[in-house]
């Protein structure tokens, strides 16, 4: 079973936004994001976990993670997916740094069901959320 870890989307309000963002740096080149030190467990999250990430106290969406490299000055690159996949949403705590999220406590994809919720707008999927309805 695949590890995810979890991060605050720090600076964005909105999943929308996020979604914004991450697309907009993948287009200019490969997405990464980066942190002091390589997690203990990266083998068991490159390639099959997902960064999950976490806005206004809640799990909201999820960045498959590709792998781990180097960044500048010894620092670590977390390798992601650009494109943003919606998850049920659900509370958690917010934390500094990244935590590991076990496979069978991360929340479900949104649209895979057959419901069509994947097909909604991420401000729509945010709001719906955020009244405990999704």
């Amino acid at each position: 079973m695949p590890l995810h870890i979890t991060k605050v989307a720090f600076g964005h309000t909105a999943v929308e936004h996020l979604a914004d963002r991450l697309r907009e740096r993948g287009e200019e080149g490969p997405l990464f994001l980066t942190t002091r030190y390589l997690p203990k467990r990266h083998e068991e999250i490159a390639g099959q976990g997902s960064l999950f990430w976490i806005i206004k106290h809640q799990l909201v969406a999820r960045s498959p993670i590709l792998g781990f490299g180097e960044a500048e000055g010894g620092r670590v690159a977390i390798h992601i997916d650009p494109v943003l996949r919606m998850v049920a949403a659900r509370p958690k705590r917010a934390h500094q740094g990244w935590r590991y999220l076990e496979d069978a406590d991360a929340p479900a994809d949104l649209g895979g069901d057959g419901s069509g919720m994947a097909t909604l707008p991420p401000a729509l999927l945010g709001k719906l959320a955020e009244l405990g309805l999704v």
